[in-house]
């Protein structure tokens, strides 16, 4: 499957996070939410380019900035 910007997945599919195109500081935040390369997300509605995700019953909103920085692939 392609590999392209979390803020430009589809809403209501599943998405696998492949890569993380910031630094230290971004990886360490997005770890804290419980996002890290490898985990398997749903998408679930997008404002603008922020994205809102859902893993593991919760719901954790990523801003324009972030999201545009993890890369993701759509799951089957």
């Amino acid at each position: 499957m392609p590999v392209q910007p979390l803020s430009e997945a589809p809403v209501g599919r599943k998405v696998r996070l492949v890569a993380i195109d910031g630094g230290r500081e971004l990886t360490r935040r997005l770890l804290s939410l419980g996002l890290c390369v490898g985990t398997e997300v749903e998408v679930l509605h997008h404002r603008g380019r922020a994205v809102v995700v859902g893993n593991a019953g919760n719901r954790v909103a990523l801003g324009a900035g972030m999201a545009d920085k993890v890369q993701a692939e759509v799951l089957d």
